[in-house]
């Protein structure tokens, strides 16, 4: 079973990944901000992170470092609502895995996961 972290600062966007991809089979954690998914990091050790890159206090690509310095592994996504070409590119250059662009539709997601859970565990 896959193991997935999301993290976000907005309840709705937990509430309605969390809903749809426990309803797939997947473990779902998640946390409101960076120090908080630091922490669940260390314990659940999840495959997937989806990382909101805009939150109060340590915001999104420090906390996808500090997931990289724990285990490089971890496929993390940033997520935002800015659509910018010059931003994804930085942020892939910082160390993220990919970047998805809000609002985030659930197909979308339920076929990203199912992929790079193939991917990331074969």
């Amino acid at each position: 079973m896959g193991k997935i972290l999301i993290v976000d600062d907005e309840a709705h966007v937990i509430r309605l990944l969390r809903d749809y991809l426990t309803s797939k089979n997947y473990e779902v954690h998640t946390a409101t901000n960076g120090l908080e998914a630091i922490e669940k990091v260390k314990e659940v050790m999840p495959h997937i992170v989806f990382l909101d890159i805009i939150m109060p206090g340590l915001g999104g690509i420090e906390t996808m470092r500090e997931i990289k310095k724990i285990n490089p592994k971890i496929w993390v996504a940033m997520v935002t609502a800015v659509v910018d070409e010059e931003v994804a590119k930085r942020l892939l250059q910082l160390g993220a895995d990919d970047y998805i662009v809000k609002p985030i539709h659930l197909e979308f997601i339920g076929t990203y996961v199912m992929v790079k859970l193939i991917q990331l565990l074969n």
